[in-house]
């Protein structure tokens, strides 16, 4: 069965429940990659504990001029005590996007988001630099290398239907239908 895209992950799913550090029938992820990086958390022996949008960090929000909430993916704590605050995105997010010929609704959204985000990560790097955290954005490339992204070959087989052409059924000769005649 596939997994949403968005949703709350079960605590009964988890191997480790002790582990998170929160309100655990609350643990929503908003991608699936978020969900393959909390099982990770939960199933790694290396992490002590761990959390999802249990911590917030104030910014000054860019467009809308006033103070807002941030709350990072996951803060993780190690056996070595190391504390990461992480925030999980697409590659394409975590720069600013190229200006075009034309400037469309699509790139001034883009835009928007970037300078958001930004905002987000100065505050939440600054936080983390007063209190001994370490700040840290995954990308596909991160996930990749914790294993965490399935690649084309390791796709469940059950989901092949997904990717395989969809047929085009042949059109029917269609009887042609006599024109209505014209009042004159």
């Amino acid at each position: 069965m596939a997994t949403p895209h968005k949703g709350t992950l079960n605590p009964n799913k988890l191997e480790n429940p002790q582990k998170y550090q929160g309100d655990i029938t609350k643990i929503v992820y908003r991608s699936s990659w978020e969900r393959e990086a909390f099982l990770w958390c939960d199933r790694n022996p290396f992490v002590k504990f761990w959390a999802s949008e249990e911590l917030f960090i104030p910014y000054e929000h860019p467009i809308h001029n006033r103070k807002a909430r941030y709350f990072p993916d996951l803060w993780i704590e190690m056996t070595d005590g190391t504390q990461r605050v992480i925030e999980i995105k697409p590659s394409s997010q975590t720069v600013k996007p190229e200006t075009p010929k034309r400037k469309t609704q699509k790139y001034i959204n883009e835009v928007a988001t970037w300078v958001v985000n930004s905002e987000k990560w100065k505050a939440a790097q600054h936080l983390c630099e007063k209190n001994n955290l370490k700040f840290e954005i995954w990308t596909e490339k991160e996930l990749s290398e914790l294993g965490l992204l399935k690649t084309q070959t390791e796709k469940d087989p059950r989901e092949l239907h997904k990717t395989r052409p969809k047929m085009i059924p042949i059109a029917k000769k269609r009887t042609p239908r006599p024109r209505p005649k014209r009042k004159s």
